[in-house]
């Protein structure tokens, strides 16, 4: 199971982006799902991840101006970034637990990342 996120680029401080991450493989279904960014000298940090169901959890440095959201038939998460604010600048990851099968036909259950996306924001 691969992630693949894009929709990343240069905005001014106010604008807006949205942040595409797309899983694609055989035989699997994505559970929880989440974004996560890193900024330049900076650890990884959550931003937020949905359910499968559609339950979501926000950082409080993103709540009331960023949203994530899901396609479950297109296997894919959202995250709408409102009011962006130059601290916002970061490479934006996404990542989902998946549950598929091997080459023996087991089950497995792993998380995946995606190859992240860069967000710059301009003051």
């Amino acid at each position: 199971v691969q992630l693949q996120a894009f929709g990343g680029g240069l905005v001014q401080a106010g604008g807006s982006l949205r942040l595409s991450c797309v899983a694609s493989g055989i035989r699997f279904r994505i559970n929880d799902m989440g974004w996560y960014r890193q900024a330049p000298g900076k650890q990884r940090e959550l931003v937020a991840t949905i359910t499968s169901g559609g339950s979501t959890n926000y950082a409080d440095s993103v709540k009331g101006r960023f949203t994530i959201s899901r396609d479950n038939a297109k296997n894919t998460m959202y995250l709408q970034m409102n009011s962006l604010k130059p601290e916002d600048t970061a490479v934006y990851l996404c990542n989902g637990d998946y549950y598929s099968y091997n080459s023996e036909d087991a089950p497995v259950v792993g998380r995946t990342w995606g190859q992240g996306t860069q967000v710059t924001v301009s003051s």
